[in-house]
């Protein structure tokens, strides 16, 4: 199949499938489909992540001039009244985020013959059409990089562990530590949420806990601003004391003091390829589940500069 672009690396072919498409419209009864994030409000409207999705989503939705709508469904009540409003016939397609294994929502859905695709691998995801980035690789891709620089105690501020990309970056930090011939040490990784919030008490705990540590990959560049801004108030600097990586990219990270290396995430591609697969489902109700994987790269920034003692080392992808 025909490579895309830098990041592409589809399990199928959605260009075909598209062409396939405009032959024979989709379907639909209501005109539109839901993107169902699981995440308080509060963190739906400050996440550069979601916007970036929103965007790629849209893209292919609108050209065949279907609405996209946003729906919250975190937990509890307001997952119940998402549910009530999605299976009462008002979207035709759901795309859903940050959606927990022992989420309800899934189910209901599916029960109601409503397509559903992924945001990220799903945990039952031989059942589930999904689109994801290489975390593991990405992530490895980042501590070995930090190791390259000279770093030997690195930490890790993780994501959230009941999704995916949680899990996947914490094994590609340990997949890195390994192929750096660093040991694993369980006091240097510090459980996050992928709020900036939360990276900021990430890093006041792995202070506390390893006060000589030198470099930290942070699972979230909204993290990793945080823990930016708490290295600064306990006098740490970056990069000269500590080196520091994120993950996503996104278009803050390069205005942040000292502008952030972090592992590029394709998020507006991702989308796309979401929107992509909810119209396949459209048009071809009854097709087994689909994966799309797509790859990452290493902005490198000066968050992350080598050690004095390795100045030799280049600034590299």
């Amino acid at each position: 199949m025909a490579d895309r672009g830098p990041f592409a690396r589809p399990a199928f072919s959605p260009a075909t499938e598209e062409r396939g498409l405009e032959r024979s419209p989709a379907p639909r009864r209501a005109g539109a489909v839901a993107l169902v994030i699981a995440e308080p409000f509060d963190l739906i409207f400050n996440d550069p992540y979601l916007a970036r999705l929103v965007r790629g989503l849209d893209d292919v939705l609108q050209q065949r001039e279907l609405q996209l709508l946003v729906v919250g469904a975190p937990s509890g009540t307001e997952s119940r009244r998402a549910e009530r409003y999605l299976t009462s016939g008002c979207v035709d397609g759901a795309a859903l985020v940050s959606v927990p294994g022992a989420h309800p929502l899934p189910a209901a859905l599916v029960a109601r013959g409503i397509p559903l695709v992924f945001a990220g691998r799903p945990s039952n995801a031989e059942r589930f059409s999904y689109v994801d980035v290489d975390n593991v690789a990405g992530a490895a891709h980042a501590v070995t990089h930090l190791a390259g620089g000279g770093r030997r105690s690195i930490a890790t501020i993780t994501g959230r562990r009941d999704i995916a990309a949680g899990e996947d970056r914490l094994r590609g930090y340990r997949e890195g530590l390994t192929a750096a011939g660093l040991e694993v040490d369980q006091a240097l990784i510090e459980p996050g949420d992928f709020t900036r919030a939360g990276g900021m008490r990430a890093m006041r705990f792995l202070l506390i806990k390893r006060p000589q540590l030198d470099a930290v990959f942070v699972a979230s560049d909204l993290m990793a601003a945080g823990a930016l801004e708490v290295l600064a108030e306990a006098g740490r600097r970056v990069p000269e004391d500590v080196a520091v990586v994120g993950f996503d990219d996104d278009p803050m990270a390069a205005t942040l003091q000292p502008p952030l290396t972090s592992v590029r995430q394709p998020v507006e591609e991702q989308g796309r390829e979401m929107g992509r697969l909810v119209l396949s489902a459209l048009s071809a109700p009854g097709q087994p589940p689909r994966k799309v994987i797509l790859s990452t790269r290493l902005e490198v920034r000066l968050s992350s500069a080598p050690t004095a003692g390795n100045l030799s080392v280049r600034l590299r992808a």
